[in-house]
């Protein structure tokens, strides 16, 4: 490695000999929090190649490349926990003995997180029969003996206790310091009093007893009057109130065992000398070859442009430039034409806005737009009302006190002015989710463009490895909080809609949101030149936005008549096959409960295959039901029936009725273009991509979906497009003749592998042809076959059987083909 310095390597520090009292700061990560935050945060879609999950390891990395570039330490320790059981099951045997084993998805990356702290050089330290915290207190007391700071990286309340003469702590989320306030505002006393506190409280979390029925405020106020927790107990006697005061004599011993487990042990001595805890820049090969090895592109761009010098600590960390921090106090609330018309000159002299709409509910087509928020800088930020009405400081409406509307420029000249900034070519307007926010201007007659969507970006460049959100990504990039919705609009049944939020709480909000964009935009633009996604990303998924915006806008229309009329047929076919049930059973019951369901099944007419739950109750799903229907069980076959008519009563019937829009007269489905890790769309609320198709009455509801006079509904798809692919990629002579000749490549199949004449094929003959063509060149296997043909497995086995010698070339590529996939590592 050269000497040049990067955002990997150490800064170096005065204290190049060992004297003490050199100003060394060392900082104490606790690896716990880094691992589980992790976790918990990003989805089990981070898999290996060989399918080992490594979503806490790409959590973990970012983490530390994160920090590494915000602290620039040139001493640094990284404490794990070695094992569960340590010294304090010795003092109290059910220490810890509440909390479960780790998810199964985590076991394996915990070794894996130790060769990520391996490769990124940097000290790692554990020790058997201590817990991380204990070891972190014993580096504060070397520290503080030598003269030199501490800062622990970490929010754990437990390390709260250490905090004070040269020691405090880093909060790495919120990238927030605590200090002797912090811990005063958190506990009620001082750090040096907090085990005390701790001793009395107990701890669920870690099955500290505590004295019950005192929890941390009750316990912050006994030992402030009393000093210390022996004190308190010599004194007990004396406490006023009768229950604390005979929990207190009761379990004082309880208490006082509380405290030597809360009490960290810094009298231990550590692995690692503090001179060990010296920060070396990573070898590069090293480092690079263990995140390749994982499949962490990004993180492995990151870190190469860091040790070549091309970017700086916040790049490294996958930040833009050094920009302020979001401060809600800075945004501007836009109550006048003149603020208004300042903020639009604003935008077209920056060429670019961040553009957040608040809306009244949650759908972009049947709500009404509240407001709208710009940001033109990180920090530059304002909110514009457009439809609050009047509301107190909690904000419920109270009509009768003459509640009246805040002070906003009218609806229609507030648009009349924004029209033309949103749709200036020469601006770039940046959105998160910016297809909601077309549509609902969209509806005002404004066209928003160009554009720029922050969600898209985060997609195309992260894909699977975590949501995509703007709370969740705001806090994974820049280390934000945003303003939870919840806290502005309350949950449940008290929750208001956002008209009635009071504007002193909803400009804040609003304007947090557009910043936030602003700045995850300066982040990701880059990001796509240098990892090479621009043109995904621009002719992919940004045209997108307005064509999809447009579809949703339009809508489809639907026959409401034919749907009553389908509600009113399944509602009296669901009456007789009730009937049929009851009299196959003996009696009425409740058809649509499990429990009686399963009980008059197995219990009553003792049809073999009964098997109880956890709960006590049979197993009555369609994997239970289909096989006892197949035996000729006629009641398993008509509650399959059954359950199949009502929810397509439930489901569509009646629930697409109350989905058309009252105003066009059709349903408008939401897109949600970054929500599968195919690419494809996702359709809800209502869901169009799912109506039935595969039975007569699922068939019926689509022709409830009509075209308008004079227009037409087409259907458009690729014909046996992964057919024709193979064909060419594995060289099948007999599949490409048969495509030159147009013929039907399911029904051939069908009738070389089942041995029947192309005259005399049936469509359910075509469908297993159909089902073993898509499987097989998948991979399927003769237990996945069987159980999506409803076959024997040794059936299912001689069909792929004669499938792969009636097409060789097919089963030589695949052969080959998993040849090069075990000796490169991918295909």
């Amino acid at each position: 490695m050269t000497d040049t310095a990067s955002p990997l390597a150490p800064t170096p520090t005065p204290d190049t000999d060992a004297a003490a009292g050199t100003g060394r700061t060392y900082y104490l990560v606790d690896a716990s929090g880094f691992i589980f935050r992790a976790f918990h945060a990003l989805p089990m879609m981070n898999r290996r190649s060989d399918g080992t999950p490594v979503n806490a390891v790409y959590g973990y990395a970012n983490m530390l490349l994160k920090l590494l570039a915000d602290i620039k330490a040139s001493h640094i320790a990284v404490v794990f926990d070695a094992a569960r059981a340590n010294f304090r099951n010795a003092i109290y045997p059910e220490y810890k003995a509440n909390r479960v084993e780790p998810p199964e998805e985590l076991r394996p990356q915990f070794a894996l997180i130790r060769e990520a702290t391996a490769a990124f050089e940097l000290p790692c330290v554990e020790m058997e029969g201590y817990e991380a915290d204990d070891i972190i207190a014993a580096y504060c007391r070397l520290a503080k003996a030598e003269g030199s700071k501490v800062v622990i990286v970490s929010s754990d309340k437990d390390l709260m206790q250490l905090v004070g003469d040269g020691v405090t702590m880093l909060d790495p989320i919120k990238n927030k310091p605590i200090d002797e306030a912090e811990v005063r505002e958190k506990f009620g006393v001082p750090p040096k009093c907090v085990v005390d506190v701790q001793a009395l409280a107990g701890d669920s979390v870690d099955n500290v007893p505590g004295v019950p029925g005192i929890g941390i405020k009750t316990a912050s106020q006994l030992i402030s009057e009393w000093g210390d927790l022996d004190t308190l107990l010599a004194n007990a006697d004396k406490i006023k109130q009768p229950k604390r005061r005979e929990s207190l004599i009761q379990f004082a011993e309880q208490a006082r065992i509380s405290r030597d487990l809360v009490r960290l042990n810094d009298s231990i001595d550590p692995p690692l000398g503090l001179s060990d805890l010296a920060v070396h820049e990573p070898d590069r090969r090293k480092l690079v070859a263990f995140l390749e090895a994982q499949g962490f592109r990004t993180i492995t761009a990151r870190v190469q442009a860091a040790l070549d010098g091309e970017a700086g600590p916040a790049a490294v960390a996958g930040e833009a430039p050094a920009a302020p921090a979001v401060d809600q106090a800075s945004y501007e609330l836009v109550q006048d034409e003149e603020t208004l018309q300042r903020w639009i000159d604003r935008a077209i002299e920056a060429g670019i806005v961040a553009l957040e709409t608040q809306r009244s509910g949650p759908s972009a087509m049947g709500s009404a737009l509240v407001g709208l928020s710009l940001a033109t800088a990180p920090g530059l930020a304002c909110y514009v009302p457009l439809g609050h009405v009047g509301a107190s400081g909690d904000g419920t409406l109270n009509l009768e006190a003459g509640d009246a509307a805040p002070k906003q420029i009218p609806f229609e000249r507030a648009i009349a002015l924004l029209k033309p900034l949103l749709e200036d070519p020469s601006v770039l307007k940046v959105g998160h989710n910016l297809k909601d926010d077309y549509l609902v201007l969209a509806r005002r007659d404004i066209r928003v463009g160009p554009i720029d969507d922050t969600m898209l970006m985060s997609y195309v460049l992260d894909g699977g490895a975590h949501g995509h959100g703007l709370d969740e990504l705001a806090e994974f990039h820049l280390d934000h909080r945003c303003t939870p919705f919840a806290e502005i609009c309350g949950t449940g049944r008290n929750q208001i809609t956002f008209d009635r939020v009071p504007l002193e709480k909803a400009a804040p909000y609003a304007a947090e949101n557009a910043d936030v964009v602003l700045r995850l935009h300066r982040l990701f633009k880059p990001r796509l030149v240098k990892e090479r996604m621009t043109t995904v990303y621009e002719t992919i998924d940004r045209p997108l936005v307005p064509v999809i915006g447009e579809m949703e806008l339009a809508g489809v229309k639907i026959d409401r008549a034919a749907l009553e009329r389908l509600s009113d047929e399944f509602a009296e076919r669901l009456v007789e096959l009730e009937g049929e049930i009851h009299a196959l059973a003996g009696h009425p019951f409740n058809v649509g409960s499990p429990k009686q369901l399963g009980e008059v099944l197995f219990d009553e007419m003792n049809l073999p295959g009964g098997k109880k739950g956890k709960t006590g109750a049979y197993g009555t799903g369609s994997e239970v039901l289909e096989p006892l229907a197949a035996q000729g069980y006629d009641i398993a076959q008509k509650v399959l029936d059954w359950r199949q008519l009502a929810k397509l009563k439930g489901t569509y019937t009646d629930a697409l009725q109350t989905q058309i829009n009252p105003e066009t007269g059709r349903i408008h489905t939401s897109f949600s273009l970054a929500a599968t890790n195919t690419g494809r769309l996702s359709s809800n609320e209502p869901n169009l991509q799912n109506i039935p198709i595969r039975t007569e009455e699922g068939r019926k509801i689509r022709y409830a979906f009509v075209a308008d006079k004079g227009c037409k509904l087409i259907s458009v798809d690729y014909s046996q497009i992964e057919l024709r692919l193979v064909a060419e990629i594995a060289g099948v002579e007999s599949l490409r003749a048969a495509f030159r000749e147009g013929l039907d490549i399911h029904a051939m199949t069908a009738s070389q592998v089942f041995g029947v004449p192309l005259a005399e094929m049936t469509a359910e003959t075509r469908r297993k042809a159909k089902a073993i063509n898509f499987g097989i060149i998948y991979g399927i296997s003769a237990f996945g076959l069987a159980a999506q043909l409803g076959i024997p497995q040794a059936e299912a086995s001689a069909f792929i059987k004669a499938y792969l010698e009636r097409f060789p070339e097919l089963k030589a590529w695949m052969d080959e083909t998993r040849r090069i996939a075990r000796e490169n590592g991918f295909v």
